[in-house]
């Protein structure tokens, strides 16, 4: 009776021990810009916290998880300012966590991954949408969430050649940013069979357009660049600088649509998403930053849910095991957009659906019905595997 009642204690000391066994903390890191670029509308302009607010949603899921398998996420956080070195924060960042969120310039981003490539650090990309990072200057250590231009092009095109407006006018801005949507814009009408009658460059020129005379001014512009067009269906804009796009709609010589950069715009997530229980997590955000969530943040918490799923599915904090799984076939990741994204093995870039939004409605969410693909018809959006110059490294 002594032994029996000695080894049923031993045992309920050593459950008890377990139970209260320090949880495995899995650290993620945020890297990123502490300025924000001020947008042509005033109701739109980009809260301080813009990213990295998405990013704690995720903690705060996946601790939701992690408190049921004795693990802890938590986030530690740089913000850049001007001038500041990326790849000295990057090191100290690395040193704390083996994941880093990231909304970086491409170049930067290449940097950062180069430098802690042989720390075994992985980066996840919520930021920088340069295809040319997921195909000739991939790297083995970053996951793209971000959707690149090629894809929002591809949804773009596939919803106006659904809709039988096939004749596009393309208007492009003049900073190199702005000629690389026009460039995938260019590819998704050979690619979806619509065809571009005409382009135009709108210069920017600097200087302020919030003045009193400016809206007489873009009155009185708009409609003479846009005029003397060959008949179009509708008018497609590559305004990722933010100069002019916005002045376009309602101002057009003709009356016709416009989409791209303004109007009809393609993107990852919109405060107006309300399908596939995504009002819950809307109300959520908006209760925890009393703002609306945006393309930007849903990225970064989808980065850190990503880490959170694999965690939890692994039942793991090892770095390795983690990615590892994410890399893997039975990986996937639910973000209230109808369908679980998964992972491109050829270039580590995350499938997703791709919104159309107008400002208050998401208009649709692309694939478009008809555009089949042998594999996934997420894989409709962007570049396919027999097209990439991926060579992982």
């Amino acid at each position: 009776m002594f032994r029996w009642l000695a080894g049923t204690i031993a045992l309920g000391m050593v459950a008890s021990q377990a139970l209260a066994a320090d949880p495995t903390e899995i650290h993620i890191g945020y890297l990123g810009k502490a300025s924000v670029k001020s947008k042509l509308s005033l109701v739109e302009q980009p809260a301080d916290n813009d990213g990295v607010a998405g990013a704690k949603l995720g903690i705060e899921d996946n601790n939701t998880t992690g408190k049921f398998l004795n693990q802890r996420f938590t986030l530690d956080e740089i913000r850049l300012k001007d001038g500041d070195d990326v790849v000295k924060a990057a090191d100290e960042l690395a040193g704390r966590a083996p994941f880093i969120v990231t909304n970086l310039p491409a170049d930067e981003t290449l940097k950062v991954a180069d430098r802690l490539r042989d720390r075994g650090t992985v980066l996840l990309n919520a930021g920088a949408t340069d295809d040319r990072l997921r195909e000739q200057d991939c790297r083995a250590n970053v996951i793209h969430v971000a959707p690149t231009r090629t894809m929002l092009a591809d949804a773009l095109a596939q919803y106006l050649v659904w809709k039988q407006w096939k004749r596009w006018f393309l208007v492009s801005g003049s900073h190199d940013n702005d000629k690389l949507f026009a460039d995938a814009l260019r590819r998704a009408a050979t690619r979806f069979g619509a065809k571009i009658v005409q382009e135009k460059t709108f210069e920017d020129t600097g200087g302020a357009r919030r003045t009193d005379s400016g809206v007489t001014l873009i009155q009185r512009q708009m409609p003479v660049f846009t005029q003397q067009i060959p008949t179009y269906d509708v008018l497609v804009a590559a305004d990722e600088s933010d100069v002019f796009a916005a002045y376009l709609p309602y101002r057009t010589w003709d009356p016709r649509p416009v989409a791209g950069s303004a109007g009809l715009v393609p993107t990852s997530w919109d405060a107006a998403q309300d399908q596939w229980g995504a009002v819950q997590m809307q109300n959520r955000f908006l209760k925890l930053n009393q703002r609306r969530m945006t393309a930007l943040d849903m990225q970064a918490w989808t980065a850190t849910r990503m880490i959170g799923e694999a965690t939890s599915r692994t039942n793991s904090g090892d770095p390795k095991k983690v990615i590892d799984f994410i890399k893997g076939p039975d990986f996937s990741v639910a973000a209230f957009k109808g369908t679980k994204l998964t992972l491109r093995d050829w270039n580590l870039q995350l499938r997703q659906p791709i919104l159309l939004v107008d400002g208050r409605m998401v208009v649709s969410v692309s694939p478009q019905e008809g555009f089949l693909h042998q594999v996934s018809e997420l894989d409709t959006l962007g570049l396919d595997r027999p097209e990439t110059k991926c060579k992982l490294k």
